[in-house]
């Protein structure tokens, strides 16, 4: 179903920023800056991305 990858690589901190978007940037496995995670293309992750798109830098695998 879901062949294509995405690797979320996280930019800025969620300092200064809603708890639920920081909760979305932990949803998506990113646990500090620079770190980076493949996840699934799938639209549940592409909506969480939408969510947070000013934190994350996505790159299509």
């Amino acid at each position: 179903m879901a062949d294509k990858m995405l690797r979320i690589t996280q930019i800025k901190s969620g300092i200064g920023f809603p708890k639920d978007q920081k909760a979305t940037v932990r949803a998506l496995g990113l646990k500090r800056m620079n770190d980076t995670v493949e996840q699934a293309d799938t639209p549940v992750i592409r909506g969480m991305v939408f969510k947070v798109k000013h934190l994350v830098r996505v790159d299509e695998v």
